[in-house]
């Protein structure tokens, strides 16, 4: 808070009043006893569930009409189901009488199509969508407390869904006829190892089969670099001469830097420097307790800002491709903005993967975004100096329960099958912890205020804005993201009037950036440019124009960033010495085995 807007009472308290030291031991016991139930709440708040609901049940019950519309749905739904019933009970395949949500696979297999799990599936569906109606469209509650009511419905539905009893499962049912019910033994024993992994932390079962150095992060390069926040790393060039502008890729500080460098085949630094570009890469510390002070400038300065000056220095003269996916994407955006501010024109371009800028509708992880979470988290954070990695899983695998919870429950412990765990599960499973104050700081001025978008976010003592950039951008949103959902990146265009290059690309957060051609899931993607001077267009019309290509992005943005670069040249040599850069140790450097 500035002093101008400190209370009168506050200012004029005399300088050598003595500390109210009886108010600070009480905001330190409400603080403790807040973190407390951080903890057991893996950092939700129970007082925002609590007002979310209370503001939709008062407003319910204050709206008769939407008590008759209830009772209406409730009384059409009983006459379906039995007419389904009626026909159901005599055998057959039976169309249903209502479908599951395209991204609902739960009861998609042929077992759940006959009696009686057709008929105990049905029932549970339609009366989720009784529930989705009662939560939603209730006149007069809050937006975001619609929201919540919605989201802890469904949760508490998915939690009592008959996919997850094994009396109500017939794939359940089948493997225990099957092995004699040795697939509850084989899932005792899976619960077994999960609940001995999570005590010790170690990481989850399978991940072991992907050690960065050599199953991921293995493209060659060197640590060239080492600061208190970062390592950066340059990749060896794989073609005889390269472009002569470098690419600087800023990862997210939530996750390890590699999965933009996975096993080689799903690897972007690969694909990149095969196709003859230098690319340096940030590896960010996983921050400690005597790292709670660090702030989101010191992860400017040292992170973004440090990595650009060494750059420069090993390829002087030469203008840098920045790309920051994800948290890399905004910070990197906070960066262009001040660097625009200052006259500095060191970047050639700027790219933005699964990267938001406004984070007025940033989807449902505002859901755990309010100042009552902020709240609870900072308590929490001030408690042990950084969020812990385990505190923030809860919340993202809350958003896809059935994929990440539920459907891993029934697989691993129901019927006793563990799956294949893949190079991009291992990564997902490699998190890192964040700061106290910087991690205060991003929710507190991105998602509450939305400082950036509006022009009062503030880098060195002033105002940002993202209007000053003038250099090509390339952003990229995927249609299934969760975390970033593309409409909220597609915002982009409202915030910079520079020519913008955007692709929508099939997939979800981390699989549709992680998208390389000739990949096993097939793939597709929009895009399109917008000219400075062009007309805005809202996203559903840009949906509608944007021209469609099968396949990878990757292509497209690869060309787009060769397009900008000058003529190929001899590589750069691997650090500069001379300069105080020597290659210190190989990739992947040694932050990224920090737990």
């Amino acid at each position: 808070m500035k002093s101008a807007e400190l209370p009168a009472c506050h200012l004029a308290r005399p300088s050598d009043e003595p500390v109210d030291t009886a108010a600070l031991a009480a905001r330190e016991a409400d603080r403790f006893a807040q973190a407390m139930v951080a903890r057991a709440t893996l950092g939700i708040s129970p007082a925002a569930i609590a007002l979310a609901f209370d503001d939709w049940l008062l407003h319910l019950a204050t709206s008769p009409g939407k008590h008759v519309e209830l009772a209406r749905k409730f009384a059409r739904k009983c006459l379906r189901y039995a007419w389904f019933l009626e026909r159901a009970v005599h055998g057959g395949a039976v169309a249903p009488c209502i479908d599951p949500l395209p991204q609902d696979k739960r009861f998609s297999t042929d077992a759940w199509q006959h009696w009686p799990f057709n008929a105990i599936y049905q029932a549970f569906l339609l009366q989720q969508q009784w529930w989705h109606n009662a939560t939603t469209d209730v006149h007069g509650v809050t937006p975001q407390h619609e929201q919540v009511v919605t989201f802890c419905v469904r949760q508490m539905l998915d939690t009592w869904a008959p996919s997850n009893m094994p009396a109500m499962n017939p794939e359940v049912l089948a493997a225990t006829k099957a092995s004699g019910g040795l697939n509850f033994v084989r899932g005792a024993q899976n619960f077994a190892e999960d609940t001995r992994r999570a005590l010790l932390g170690e990481p989850p079962a399978g991940s072991a089969a992907f050690v960065p150095g050599v199953q991921v992060a293995v493209t060659p390069g060197k640590v060239v670099l080492r600061n208190a926040l970062i390592e950066l790393i340059q990749y060896e060039p794989r073609t005889d001469s390269v472009h002569p502008e470098p690419i600087l890729i800023v990862p997210a500080w939530i996750m390890k830097f590699y999965i933009l460098d996975l096993s080689p085949a799903n690897s972007l630094v690969r694909y990149l420097v095969e196709r003859g570009h230098t690319v340096f890469m940030i590896s960010w510390k996983n921050p400690a307790p005597a790292d709670r002070d660090v702030s989101m400038d010191d992860y400017l300065r040292l992170g973004i800002r440090e990595a650009l000056g060494a750059i420069g220095k090993i390829t002087p003269g030469q203008k840098v491709h920045a790309t920051g996916y994800c948290l890399g994407g905004s910070l990197l955006a906070i960066a262009a903005a001040a660097m625009a501010r200052d006259a500095d024109d060191r970047l050639a371009s700027i790219t933005l993967l699964a990267a938001q800028v406004d984070f007025e509708e940033a989807g449902e992880l505002t859901l755990f975004i309010n100042h009552s979470q902020v709240s609870l988290l900072q308590d929490m954070m001030a408690a042990q100096g950084f969020l812990d990695t385990r505190q923030m899983a809860g919340a993202f695998q809350l958003l896809r329960s059935n994929d990440l919870i539920w459907s891993r429950r029934v697989s691993d412990y129901l019927l006793g099958e563990r799956p294949v765990t893949t190079d991009l599960m291992a990564w997902n499973a490699d998190a890192t912890r964040m700061p106290y104050r910087m991690h205060s700081e991003y929710l507190q001025h991105l998602f509450l205020e939305n400082d950036l978008a509006e022009g009062r976010y503030q880098v060195d003592g002033r105002a940002v804005s993202l209007l000053d950039i003038a250099g090509p951008v390339f952003a990229v949103g995927t249609t299934r993201d969760h975390v970033a959902p593309w409409r909220s990146v597609y915002k982009l265009h409202l915030v910079t009037e520079t020519d913008l290059t955007f692709v929508l690309a099939s997939g979800g957060h981390n699989v549709g950036v992680v998208n390389p051609p000739g990949g096993k899931a097939p793939s597709s993607y929009q895009i399109a440019t917008h000219v400075r001077g062009d007309r805005h267009l809202d996203p559903d019309t840009w949906v509608q124009r944007a021209s469609a290509q099968a396949g990878s992005w990757w292509p497209a943005w690869q060309a787009w960033i060769a397009a900008r670069s000058g003529p190929q040249v001899a590589p750069p040599m691997l650090g500069n010495p001379a300069h105080g850069l020597p290659p210190l140790c190989n990739a992947p450097g040694e932050y990224v085995f920090q737990r």
